[in-house]
């Protein structure tokens, strides 16, 4: 039984083209345009950080806001015809975070966010760096949907329950199991998974076609991409979420309201991972921000930032 829940009853039938936003596809919301920048694995350096705060204040609407896929998104942003102000794009991209326009909108590589850091079965940072530069490596892999999704368990279980198109499962430090859409696919050697990834993505947009009804998952083709193949008796169960507050020897889970993140708020979580050594922080998929570092919260520092969800 696949770990993503219960198959859908019907194909769906797409009578549009997926319009998912990015920096250069801004979706026109109420108070202005909206964006949606992918960070593969929610990893987000301090220094883009404080550069999106930047951004936020002097654009937008002051705050940061994160997603359920663990990716940030800023509102109300100027911009003309459907598209960002030149200064806006410019201030964008100086902060590091579209590596490759071209390909924005098909980085969507969602994470075990504690890999590499503690439990799991394998540090899956070198196979999500991989799957990014190969995903931007071809010019037709644009053509993904915006919606289409990679996730990369670390054998923690705790993206189990994560719908996706794409995705492995650590089943120890050399080995995973394919997940290809609501089924499991064939066994890979981790340092081979990357590959294995863009060669079924690849088969993906030979089968869909293109068109306003070309499907947008895996799921939605008539066939499947592989033979389904039987669960392997090492994959782990599903994990609950990662909680929030202090978590000892990995660092400080941050969730963040609705509302997002205010500059003051931004630069709060900056200086506290720069304090526990970390020139990074994880954006998570439960709308929350991973400070990392097994000193959790810095002297001096609160307990909460202003525009954290308490």
């Amino acid at each position: 039984m696949p770990p993503m829940g219960s198959p859908s009853p019907s194909p769906t039938v797409r009578a549009r083209r997926d319009r998912c936003p990015g920096a250069l596809r801004p979706w026109p919301a109420d108070d202005g345009l909206l964006v949606r920048l992918r960070l593969v694995g929610g990893r987000l350096p301090v220094r883009s950080l404080r550069a999106l705060a930047a951004v936020a204040q002097e654009y937008g609407d002051g705050r940061i806001h994160v997603t359920g896929r663990a990716n940030v998104q800023l509102r109300a942003l100027p911009g003309d015809g459907g598209r960002l102000s030149p200064e806006v794009l410019r201030a964008l991209e100086g902060t590091g975070l579209l590596p490759s326009p071209s390909h924005e909108l098909v980085r969507n590589v969602m994470v075990s966010p504690c890999t590499g850091l503690a439990g799991g079965k394998a540090d899956l940072r070198p196979v999500a760096a991989e799957l990014d530069t190969l995903l931007c490596a071809e010019p037709h892999r644009a053509a993904l949907p915006g919606r289409f999704l990679f996730a990369l368990d670390d054998g923690s279980g705790d993206l189990l329950e994560r719908p996706c198109d794409l995705g492995i499962v650590a089943l120890d430090a050399h080995t995973a199991q394919l997940r290809v859409g609501e089924h499991w696919g064939p066994l890979t050697p981790l340092d081979e998974a990357a590959a294995a990834l863009v060669h079924l993505a690849d088969r993906f947009l030979e089968r869909r076609v293109d068109g306003p009804d070309a499907p947008w998952h895996v799921a939605e083709l008539p066939s499947p991409l592989t033979d389904p193949a039987p669960p392997d008796p090492r994959l782990p169960d599903r994990a609950p979420p990662l909680p929030y507050g202090l978590l000892p020897g990995i660092g400080r889970h941050v969730p963040v309201s609705e509302d997002g993140l205010d500059r003051a708020a931004a630069e709060a979580l900056a200086a506290e991972a720069v304090g526990a050594g970390s020139g990074e922080l994880v954006v998570t998929p439960w709308r929350a921000v991973l400070v990392p570092g097994g000193h959790g919260i810095v002297p001096g520092q609160p307990d909460h930032v202003p525009g954290e969800a308490r």
